[in-house]
């Protein structure tokens, strides 16, 4: 099926195998900044096949242009310090759905068997979310990473240039670490979040901790 919308966009033909696996490999690196380098070894892990990284971005454009991947920008808000922020985007195929599907995830004892992939299924459900409900008052989705090793899972940036900066993690056990993770990169910024917000997979209510950070369940995630 997605063979055939490829073929759809020009007149190009396009080995059908290689798009397959570079779907796969997507899929394992979903809500990450893999660099083609690493899109292309992860092609080589599932088969020892031959394709260069300017295939790989003709293909990926294509996955762009046919809406099978959604990628989050990089934000790049001015810091306080001279600290250099990486620009590259974060890979996201458009619903995490495709993701387990390509993976070949089928039954949910898979996923509590291995909590890294889920956490990384978890971010991308949130960060669609986030995006849609961003997008429906002018509002972008975008994604903070510096050279320092710190991060911001989620941004969501208004047209007047305020921000609010989002974390995201499975357990509970997770939130305090999340919220010390946001309150110390937002004090790199000239121009602070006005809000900062762990979102949980497993938390009963919605609340604001006495350092400020909120936190909230993914189930109060609504329009």
């Amino acid at each position: 099926m997605v063979t055939d919308n490829v073929a759809e966009v020009d007149d190009k033909v396009r080995d059908a195998a290689k798009l397959r696996l570079l779907l796969r490999s997507l899929a394992r690196n979903e809500s990450t900044t893999a660099a083609r380098a690493r899109l292309k070894g992860a092609m080589q892990e599932i088969e020892q096949s031959t394709i260069d990284e300017d295939t790989i971005a003709d293909y990926l454009n294509i996955f762009s242009k046919i809406f099978i991947i959604d990628n989050q920008k990089p934000f790049a808000t001015a810091l306080r310090s001279s600290l250099r922020i990486k620009q590259a985007e974060k890979r996201h195929l458009v619903d995490p759905s495709f993701a387990c599907s390509l993976l070949g995830i089928t039954d949910e004892n898979r996923l509590i068997g291995d909590l890294r992939t889920f956490g990384f299924l978890f971010e991308a459900l949130c960060e669609r979310d986030l995006r849609i409900y961003a997008q429906s008052f002018g509002a972008n989705l975008l994604h903070y990473q510096d050279y320092s090793n710190e991060e911001i899972d989620a941004i969501v940036e208004l047209a007047d240039g305020s921000w609010s900066a989002f974390e995201i993690k499975l357990g509970a056990n997770q939130i305090d670490e999340a919220a010390a993770k946001l309150l110390d990169v937002n004090r790199k910024f000239k121009r602070p979040a006005t809000t900062l917000c762990v979102i949980c997979g497993r938390s009963i209510a919605a609340y604001r901790r006495p350092d400020g950070v909120c936190v909230v369940p993914i189930t109060a995630l609504k329009p």
